[in-house]
């Protein structure tokens, strides 16, 4: 059985906005990555999953319960870090600590004190003079506290600095090797690339791709870049019946996007030319988001 689950969910606000026959699970021990820019449906799937908002129709469960039904129960036990941050006014944020840990009937500090010490945090701080960075920090450090097997994440590492960033990555590559389940919303493609086991791109409310990103590296198209040592070859080459992505003339060079099964014969064609420089361009998962999201589509989220 998947740990968590989305059957068919729709919560549709009206104008476009909500999400639409969303269907995805996630087994124990897999990051699953739902990645799209701001506005796409993320937050409002994480929000059913943790039972803030009910469907109108279809279901998400958490370890076989009702998110909606179950939602206090799920929420004490799951590690849940939201995307926006709201904190009480008036408190420290040891004090803050100290209130999640009654919450949580958390008497050994051991596991909190680890993660303090591992992202940096003093919470002997006020909440509203604490930066964003620091308060993103300390909502990282509420969500993991407990040491939770699931973890549902959105946008976890929005407002860390680079540095930051990676510490959370790494983490997260130690909590799945622990079997910890992830469910983790993201428009960060390199979070997203670094961490997942499969992942589902999600544009308008509907998921319109899902993918391991093992298997579509391996059977995506390769590009490669070749400059040639003088016009009269460029010339030649050009000619080839491949599918250039660009040609310069200038440069004396072709940019070629191929399937595996062109590239022996590609191969066979450049090696009858002098070449000067060739290049292989690596599996991007930005230009393979980029086919569902094009140039004209506003999504300023997206990095």
């Amino acid at each position: 059985m998947s740990v968590i689950e989305i059957n068919s969910l729709t919560k549709d606000y009206g104008h476009g906005r909500g999400v639409f026959n969303v269907s995805a699970f996630v087994n124990e021990g897999e990051c699953y990555g739902f990645l799209g820019p701001n506005g796409a449906g993320k937050s409002t799937t994480i929000r059913h999953l943790m039972g803030f908002s009910k469907p109108q129709s279809g279901s998400t469960l958490i370890d076989g319960k009702d998110s909606w039904q179950y939602s206090a129960e799920l929420q004490k036990e799951v590690g849940y870090l939201p995307g926006e941050i709201a904190f009480p006014s008036g408190m420290t944020g040891t004090q803050f600590l100290e209130m999640q840990k009654k919450m949580r009937n958390i008497t050994d500090s051991s596991y909190l004190d680890k993660l303090l010490k591992r992202f940096e945090l003093d919470p002997n701080i006020g909440l509203k003079q604490m930066s964003l960075g620091t308060r993103r920090k300390l909502a990282v450090v509420t969500a993991f506290m407990h040491d939770p097997k699931i973890l549902i994440l959105d946008e976890p590492t929005s407002g860390l600095d680079p540095i930051m960033q990676e510490i959370f990555i790494d983490y997260i590559l130690e909590e799945k090797k622990r079997g910890k389940t992830i469910f983790l919303s993201s428009h960060i493609f390199h979070e997203v690339d670094a961490l997942c086991d499969r992942i589902a791109i999600i544009r308008d409310g509907k998921i319109v791709s899902e993918f391991d990103p093992e298997v579509l590296k391996k059977e995506s198209d390769k590009i490669y870049r070749v400059t040639f040592e003088d016009e009269k070859q460029w010339q030649e080459f050009t000619t080839h019946n491949y599918q250039f992505t660009s040609i310069n003339k200038h440069k004396l060079r072709a940019r070629i996007q191929l399937k595996n099964s062109e590239i022996t014969s590609f191969i066979n064609d450049i090696s009858q030319f002098h070449i000067v420089d060739f290049t292989e361009f690596p599996f991007s998962l930005e230009d393979y988001f980029m086919q569902f999201y094009h140039e004209d589509k506003l999504f300023e989220g997206v990095k």
